[in-house]
């Protein structure tokens, strides 16, 4: 990052109009890219290897050919075989710049600072400011009159402000902000956001800081001039010490030291600072083939053309049946042609005279049943099509056409031991790169994630089979004398269950009114077994300020509204006796105090975990912890524990393995884990051992002028990296699902369940197995109401959570009411089909007002108004429910 002083600037004026830097366009990954390999290809229908080879061996290529490539004619369809164009797209790395500067506006009495990106696009400052005396990390909005016009405030602490073309035609976008250096501001933040891609571009990984006092700590993040660069001189310099002197406060104030501060500073001084910023865009192409047969040798000529720009290679080979293996055609070649591994042919395609487009011309025999391709624009970037090899059919000419590689043949049996064996060896190898030092230094974090991703999908086919071939047998047939040779159970990994669970919410809002909860509860406990459910969420069981159970003080008092200890003892034994788990509602990040400080801050404990001050965070402005930093959001309303301290991390873990023996607690939903770093929770899961659990992490959905944008996968991101902090030992709440499907259902428009890459577009879309889907809860619904679902289409919510992969969470007064009936039918469904948290799902519908999938090719589904049925084929399908807006099938 390079910085100037406005001294420099008022010598050349044009440093402030122009990047220091030329935007460029690199090539990077393929949007087709769901797999981290150097060439996207599917284990059955391709067995060469594609990694570039050290030498290569050049063949003859025949040169007659070179001439026909600008002539080929695909206009008249006499005499063409086959024609087809196939859609690609590529991502394009665009590098730009962030630019900030802070200069004093035309009055000559405020300043402002200037934000602006040398990109195209749609940008958002997401900013806010902090005040003398504040000693937290949390922002705060700023005066009304210095918000920028067409600024959105963002609950109470930030704004967000467009970035506006500074004129008609120009490229570069800005916001300017107006400020009286004589305020009580002591700096102020900000995030850029690309509302296009959902990307927030930082200053070294953390919020952008410019600072308008020079006292402030510089926490690593902070952009301004450098000092040694000079100061203003003359007049400019008097005039701008005369607009830094503050009145002095009286002595007994207790922001004395901070005002003080300020007016014994130096005055501000203007800077200019560039921080260069790469955007992945997404850019259409296409891939056309014709075929035709050539009158003069007999032979089958295939024209292949392509509008990516720069040297195109296409990696090709032919196949004698529809197994679509690969082998080498018998010559001639085209020219610019290598030999690769005697396992397929690379050839460079041939720029044409019109200079926007390449292709090449292959001679084929006429008996090869197939031609199979792949593009490579650079070692590290493949073109495929739908994760497949392109593929054009040529055995039966037009019988064939347009139909992408698609074979009525059975393709060639493997034994189920060679390949999960295979399968398992894949995943070794995949865990192995991974965990390398240089993998994980060179390999960028969406690589990386790409890789798990394959690991997931991997394992979850792996598994299936695993489930398949089970045999079970009834108890009695085992005999006693059998009893020593059985092997103990595969122990379940901590926190992530079976994959088969199904979560039942047990309260809501209100419940605690009653006072009996959890006789209420058990009274229901057979109820709730026969409706399907495995799992059971109960409500916070500690003594607390709050009667909802949200605010906990005594963490070892279990009398609750709900009900008492004893009750509670006497709930999860019946659950448990009916078959459900049960998970403990557990607040680790923050505690009521018992009492006050000689300050009169609430901020000592009692109880049996007699904790002092330092046991709150150290940056919580408002309990005076002696704590480190908070490693997460603060939460307001009470004091924030510090969990690095490890006499915290003790306790809490010797009182969670106390709730596990106790009460007999299976495991935890985790609130508000916004609040500290997801490390802690893999420690205190370890130490807990639970089946299952699962993380509160509540984040904004990406809104632009108040309206949902498409592309949530920096949403999804957050949730997904807390989940990675963990160690992937807890789920979370998909939230992103929820607030997607909100809006898909609201405003009628069901495109938006599905991804730029096809997928579901919530957590679930990535880290299925991790994801438990919800549409409702205490929070979002009941009496709250805080984010409640769209009304009477709660039950298309339902269709899609209880037939897709995650691990899908029933909010109590949901099947407690009229639809009961149509819920249970679909929790049936999903038990008896073993759907589960990994199931694979194929989206084959995603429009304006339909919405449609088929999972784990046993059952089929859609929502929404429009209208949509099964194709039929061999394996038929049968309806077996249907509702306002859904329906689903299950194969015959």
């Amino acid at each position: 990052m390079a910085a100037v002083t406005v001294g420099s600037l008022l010598q050349n004026p044009t440093l402030l109009l122009r990047p220091k830097s030329k935007t460029l366009l690199k090539p990077s990954r393929s949007l087709d890219s769901s797999r981290n390999r150097k060439v996207l290809h599917s284990r059955s229908s391709c067995f060469c290897s594609f990694k570039p080879s050290r030498s290569s061996h050049v063949v003859r290529a025949n040169s007659s050919e070179t001439a026909l490539v600008d002539n080929f004619d695909t206009s008249s369809s006499d005499d063409v075989l086959y024609k087809e164009t196939f859609p690609v797209k590529r991502i394009e790395k665009v590098e730009g710049n962030i630019f900030i500067r802070l200069d004093q506006s035309k009055n000559q009495q405020d300043w402002q600072l200037t934000v602006g990106c040398s990109l195209p696009g749609k940008w958002i400052l997401h900013w806010g400011v902090s005040y003398l005396g504040d000693s937290g990390s949390e922002w705060d909005q700023p005066p009304k009159n210095m918000r920028p016009p067409g600024s959105v405030p963002i609950r109470d602490y930030a704004i967000d402000t467009p970035l506006e073309k500074r004129s008609k035609g120009e490229m570069f976008h800005e916001v300017k902000i107006d400020f009286n250096p004589n305020s009580e501001i002591a700096a102020i933040h900000f995030v850029l956001k690309d509302v296009e891609t959902g990307a927030w571009y930082q200053h070294r990984g953390r919020d952008f800081k410019v600072p308008l006092v020079d006292y402030l700590k510089d926490d690593g993040n902070t952009v301004g001039a450098k000092r040694e660069f000079g100061v203003w001189s003359g007049a400019l310099q008097q005039f701008s010490n005369a607009l830094h002197k503050a009145e002095a406060s009286p002595p007994d104030s207790p922001n004395n030291e901070s005002k003080d501060s300020k007016s014994n500073n130096r005055p501000l001084e203007g800077f200019y600072v560039e921080q260069s910023i790469v955007k992945e865009v997404s850019v259409d192409n296409f891939v056309s083939v014709a075929v035709r047969k050539s009158p003069e040798t007999a032979k089958l000529v295939l024209y292949l053309e392509t509008d990516i720009p720069g040297d195109v290679v296409v990696h090709w080979g032919i196949c004698r049946d529809d197994a679509k293996r690969w082998e080498i055609p018998a010559a001639p070649y085209p020219p610019e042609t290598t030999l690769f591994k005697n396992k397929a042919l690379r050839t460079l395609l041939q720029t044409k005279a019109t200079g926007n487009r390449s292709g090449a011309l292959f001679t084929l025999d006429e008996e090869v049943f197939g031609f199979l391709f792949v593009l490579k624009l650079d070692d590290n970037t493949w073109l495929n099509f739908k994760e497949d090899d392109f593929y054009v059919p040529l055995y039966g000419k037009s019988s064939v056409l347009g139909q992408h590689g698609q074979s009525d043949s059975t393709s060639e049996e493997i034994s189920s031991k060679s390949y999960t064996d295979g399968i398992i060896n894949e995943i070794r190898n995949l865990v192995t790169g991974l965990s390398t030092e240089k993998i994980q230094k060179t390999q960028t974090k969406e690589a990386q994630e790409s890789i798990l991703q394959e690991i997931e999908q991997l394992a979850a086919e792996a598994y299936s089979i695993f489930r398949s071939s089970i045999v079970t047998y009834p108890e009695e047939d085992v005999s006693e004398t059998d009893t020593d040779t059985i092997q103990p159970a595969v122990k379940i990994s901590t926190g992530t269950g079976t994959g088969f669970e199904i979560l039942l919410q047990g309260f809501n809002w209100e419940s605690h009114k009653s006072g009996r909860w959890y006789l209420e509860l058990k009274e229901r406990a057979s109820e709730i077994s026969s409706l399907g459910f495995t799992v059971i969420w109960l409500p916070p069981p500690t003594e607390s300020v709050s009667p909802e159970g949200y605010m906990p003080k005594d963490l070892y008092n279990l009398n609750s509204r709900y009900g008492t200890i004893d009750e509670l003892m006497e709930l999860v034994k019946s659950l448990h006796e009916v078959g459900l788990k049960v998970l403990g509602d557990v607040v680790l990040n923050h505690r009521c105090a018992h009492s006050k400080n000689q300050n009169g801050i609430w901020n000592i404990f009692g109880g049996r975990l007699n904790w002092d001050d330092r046991a709150v965070v150290g940056d919580d402005p408002h309990f005076q912890g002696r704590g480190n930093k908070s490693s997460g959001d603060n939460f307001h309303a009470a004091p924030n524990i510090d969990h690095s301290q490890e006499f915290v991390r003790k306790d809490l873990k010797e009182w969670l393995g106390w709730l596990r023996q106790e009460i007999g607690y299976d495991g935890w939903r985790l609130d508000f884990v916004r609040g500290f770093w997801g490390g802690y929770v893999k420690d205190y899961l370890d130490a807990s051992e639970p089946y299952f659990a699962v993380g509160e992490y509540w984040d904004s959905l990406s809104y632009t002028y108040g309206e949902m944008d498409h592309n949530q996968d920096a949403h999804r991101q957050r949730i997904i990296d807390w989940i990675n902090a963990t160690n992937g030992t807890a789920g979370a709440f998909d939230v992103t699902t929820k607030g997607i499907l909100h809006s898909a259902l609201e405003r009628c428009e069901y495109w938006r369940l599905s991804d730029q890459k096809g997928k579901p577009p919530g957590v679930v879309g990535w880290w299925p197995s991790r994801a438990v889907t919800f549409i409702e809860n205490h929070d979002t619904g009941s009496t709250q109401g805080h984010w409640k679902f769209p009304g009477g289409k709660e039950m298309q919510g339902y269709a899609y959570i209880l037939t897709h992969p995650g691990t899908p969470a029933v909010f109590y007064d949901h099947i407690f009411s009229h639809y009961r009936s149509e819920m249970a039918a679909l929790i049936s469904i999903r038990n008896r089909n073993q759907i589960h948290c990994r199931s694979k799902i194929k989206i084959v519908k995603a429009e304006r007002d339909v919405y449609a999938a088929i999972i784990d090719e046993k059952v089929t589904m859609k929502i929404g108004p429009g209208h949509y049925e099964p194709p039929s084929g061999p394996q038929r399908c049968s309806v077996a429910l249907e509702g306002k807006d859904y329906k689903v099938w299950e194969a015959s």
